[in-house]
């Protein structure tokens, strides 16, 4: 099997990889496929290499880089010419997932700014007036009409990876369906709308029907950054930041706190 027609297998299922070729050295250009399994195709020229490199691909996928360029120096010193081999390292995983739980207000704007960012998102509710195509002309979001909260958040999320659920329905009632299939998948990112005393009855119940307390415990709730939202536009943007920065492994602070806490020593300085 060619690595183009393996990557494409991977993609299709969901899998995640670690595409890594020659930037620079012997066999500029050579291919080695790295899958999260540690199952590799192609090579970069010995099977000495490969074995290495494939445990350095191992590595890079535990963290959050797309891409990165790395001296073969930098990982197998004792590798003939190590100097003179640079080799890029690029992830292979599906475009980022989007889950909304609730077409509100808040949910219908949250879709429209994942899908303007590139997720691939669903909209889920159980009332059908609220998922009118025309509602959504052009944000290439998909509907989906639940019959019943609990299986139709199960079905869309399905194993959680790659995938970040936002539930922001209309009640408690609704609030505990979505999260207790949402908690069993184990997604990327889980968040739940709603006032701490709110968010905290719906884990509660949660808890008392034996939910893992370590996924319990992952939930983001009351959800979003603290931005000072009041709109539906500016809380769904508020979700979304906090849905980027978990993607990206960032803090989610103040670009600008280090200049601020600079200048503050500097006038008491």
């Amino acid at each position: 099997m060619t690595i183009s027609s393996k990557i494409a297998e991977l993609l299709e299922r969901g899998e995640v990889a670690v595409l890594v070729t020659v930037a620079r050295g012997e066999n500029v250009g050579a291919k080695l496929l790295v899958e999260e399994a540690a199952r590799t195709t192609g090579t970069l020229g010995s099977a000495e290499l490969d074995s290495l490199v494939a445990a350095q691909a191992l590595r890079f996928l535990q963290g959050r880089d797309d891409t990165r360029l790395v001296s073969l120096k930098d990982f197998a010193t004792d590798f003939p010419s190590a100097g003179e081999v640079f080799l890029l390292f690029e992830r292979l995983q599906p475009p980022p997932r989007l889950v909304v739980c609730g077409a509100g207000h808040v949910g219908a704007s949250l879709a429209k700014l994942g899908a303007l960012l590139g997720y691939q998102t669903t909209l889920v509710d159980d009332r059908a007036e609220f998922l009118k195509d025309e509602r959504f002309a052009g944000d290439a979001i998909e509907l989906v009409v639940a019959s019943d909260w609990t299986s139709a958040v199960r079905e869309v999320v399905g194993n959680g990876r790659g995938m970040s659920v936002a539930v922001v329905t209309r009640g408690h009632s609704e609030d505990e369906q979505c999260m207790r299939a949402v908690v069993q998948a184990k997604p990327d990112y889980m968040g739940l709308i709603g006032s701490k005393r709110r968010t905290s009855i719906v884990i509660d119940r949660l808890r008392e029907a034996g939910a893992d307390e370590e996924q319990l415990r992952r939930i983001r709730a009351p959800i979003g950054l603290d931005i000072g939202a009041v709109s539906p536009e500016e809380v769904a943007l508020a979700i979304m930041a906090e849905i980027v920065a978990e993607r990206r492994g960032a803090s989610g602070g103040s670009l600008s706190a280090w200049r601020r806490a600079t200048d503050k020593h500097k006038v008491h300085g």
